[in-house]
């Protein structure tokens, strides 16, 4: 179920689980609609816009390779779902900031618009 996004990501296009039952976006991967508990799933591309939710900055990084500091955040996307990501930008953040999809080491990440 998730290897076609995982493709997807490998060539820069972040995707979102559909449900052709009730037209609700869900992220991540599922068998089932988190709404209806539908099992007619399908995929769209997501339109690449969101907003902060919530943000940390992390000092001390759980791998010496990684540079610090660094923010990860909560990007609720204008589709609806929420992901888990990475801002990029050394700029100060804000909770309801504007941000658009960008990628970092093959994964999603944000920058401000």
């Amino acid at each position: 179920m998730d290897e076609l996004w995982w493709q997807a990501a490998a060539e820069e296009r972040l995707l979102l689980q559909s449900c052709l039952d009730c037209g609700h976006r869900q992220h991540y991967p599922r068998a089932l609609c988190t709404s209806c508990g539908g099992e007619d799933l399908g995929w769209s591309r997501a339109g690449g816009g969101g907003t902060v939710d919530a943000f940390t900055t992390v000092h001390r990084a759980p791998d010496p390779e990684l540079a610090v500091p660094y923010v990860i955040a909560r990007v609720r996307l204008d589709e609806g779902p929420i992901l888990l990501t990475r801002l990029i930008g050394d700029e100060p953040w804000t909770c309801d900031e504007r941000v658009r999809l960008t990628w970092w080491r093959g994964m999603p990440a944000f920058e401000k618009e």
